[in-house]
């Protein structure tokens, strides 16, 4: 390889092995490795007891189909599509290669955000992102409370959507935590709740915990993604597409996300207005009670 070429084409191990060797496994093992192939962000963050139980196998038998792929064990497999994936640009050096990339003028920037953001109003307005609206606007309105993932930048919209529902009369919860954190906020779940849930492509830990959590409780799931083909928008019930940009190692634009929300608290406040009438009625009773108890 020569020094410096940054166009080298990462080759497909694990897939070239697949399909050549795959279709003479027994079934069982077929189900393993085709699980793997179809799952692969997912298989980075598993164990084999996690695959064994989505493939209704055991651990044993995860561990001989990859070695009848010819690896060695899960952690080879792993090294293999590590290697495969590519190094993940960290969103600061996506900051570093957008702004590298700007003209250096204001104007440069003024021009990237808007003409982001006006792709984005043009799809959220799409005849198919209207009907899923619809389809999330309806759910929401009989959810007994309203549950937001979100993760870094995603955790912040989550609070803030949390007290715009609120605001409307629907009790809401924030999930935007990790470890144990997000464990105890998950804990706040309850069947009759509808979760909105903010990701993409990289199927995280976080997030498939989460929604492992949602489907055991029957909670309908409403999924914001640019990621129409990943491991959340094969599980949610209803897919809102949003467009983020980020393309080619670009910066994200997280307020195409925050629009999207927006648009489904205030349809949802349309859609049952003498709820989120009767509410904000209320928040002004006690703001003016608080004003009476400071003067005695």
């Amino acid at each position: 390889m020569v020094a410096g070429n940054k166009t080298n084409k990462r080759v497909d191990i694990f897939g070239e092995r697949y399909r050549a060797r795959a279709s003479a496994l027994s079934p069982l093992l077929q189900a393993v490795v085709r699980y793997i192939h179809e799952n692969r962000e997912i298989f980075m963050e598993s164990t084999a007891l996690d695959i064994a139980e989505a493939t209704n196998s055991s651990d044993a038998t995860v561990i001989r189909a990859v070695q009848a792929l010819g690896f060695s064990g899960l952690r080879e497999v792993k090294q293999t599509l590590k290697a495969w994936f590519g190094p993940a640009l960290k969103s600061d050096e996506k900051i570093i290669a957008t702004v590298s990339e700007l003209a250096s003028d204001v104007n440069s920037g003024i021009d990237f955000v808007l003409e982001g953001h006006k792709r984005a109003c043009d799809a959220l307005s799409s005849p198919h992102n209207r009907e899923a609206i619809s389809a999330a606007v309806a759910l929401l309105s009989e959810a007994n409370q309203v549950a937001l993932f979100g993760i870094n930048a995603s955790g912040i919209l989550a609070e803030y959507s949390r007290r715009l529902f609120s605001r409307i009369g629907f009790p809401a919860i924030v999930l935007n935590r990790s470890g144990v954190a997000l464990a105890e906020q998950l804990i706040g779940l309850q069947r009759g709740n509808v979760l909105i849930m903010m990701a993409q492509n990289s199927a995280h830990r976080e997030g498939v915990l989460t929604l492992k959590e949602a489907k055991r409780l029957g909670i309908a799931v409403i999924l914001l993604t640019d990621a129409a083909d990943s491991y959340f928008s094969k599980k949610a019930d209803v897919v809102i597409k949003v467009p983020r940009g980020g393309e080619k190692g670009r910066m994200p634009l997280h307020g195409t996300v925050l629009v999207c929300l927006e648009m489904l608290i205030l349809s949802v406040a349309s859609a049952t207005s003498g709820r989120t009438v009767k509410t904000m009625r209320r928040i002004q009773e006690l703001s003016r009670g608080l004003k009476t108890a400071h003067k005695s």
